[in-house]
């Protein structure tokens, strides 16, 4: 992990801020990436305090393809490449299906499964052009594995992050990029308060 550049999404806390720690405290330069801008800093010097490497932050809306291939291109030409990527950013809205809006349907599949899509099209064509292996990784949910009754929309997005994690597995092989996908049980972060982040596109308020 010594000099490797590490990008973390859903970075400001949470289980993305504690993988950074890890990786911080393993040499990598870190990118922390989120929505909450408030949340960045406090995060960064965190990260900071546990490592040597060079702490980055950067506001982005995984849901956002164009922001995406924007952030990527950034880093690359900041620090130069990216070895590491953590798509890991989520929400979740709990409830049964028959409840569900359809804005509750869009931001949880536009933020849990077009965002590690995104992710993916924006970093692995310069990890691939670079063609010095690395690592992606995805955090889906035990509930990407099997049913449950008032997650709904979440297990339908996290199903699809894990066929996601599994594809690329195989496809990758030959470029030396590894792919591994958590699946978690219930674990003290904040997605439970996932809709401060809910912006007005998906029927919540602005996001601060």
């Amino acid at each position: 992990f010594a000099n490797k550049v590490a990008v973390v999404t859903g970075g400001a806390s949470g289980i993305g801020l504690a993988t950074a720690k890890q990786l911080a405290a393993r040499g990598a330069h870190l990118v922390l990436v989120d929505m909450q801008a408030s949340a960045l800093g406090p995060a960064a010097r965190a990260v900071e305090a546990v490592g040597k490497g060079r702490v980055e932050t950067r506001v982005c809306d995984v849901s956002n393809h164009a922001a995406m291939q924007a952030l990527a291109d950034d880093i690359v030409k900041t620090l130069g490449g990216v070895h590491i990527v953590f798509n890991n950013a989520g929400v979740a809205v709990g409830g049964p299906i028959s409840e569900m809006s359809h804005d509750d349907w869009r931001w949880i599949i536009d933020v849990d499964l077009w965002g590690p899509i995104h992710g993916v099209e924006a970093f692995l064509p310069h990890m691939k052009a670079a063609k010095a292996g690395g690592h992606i990784l995805f955090t889906a949910s035990f509930a990407g594995l099997v049913p449950n009754v008032g997650l709904g929309p979440y297990c339908v997005a996290k199903y699809g992050v894990v066929a996601l994690a599994e594809v690329l597995h195989r496809e990758l092989r030959d470029d030396g990029i590894g792919v591994s996908v958590l699946c978690p049980m219930r674990v003290g972060t904040n997605i439970g308060s996932s809709e401060r982040n809910r912006d007005s596109r998906y029927g919540g308020a602005e996001s601060s």
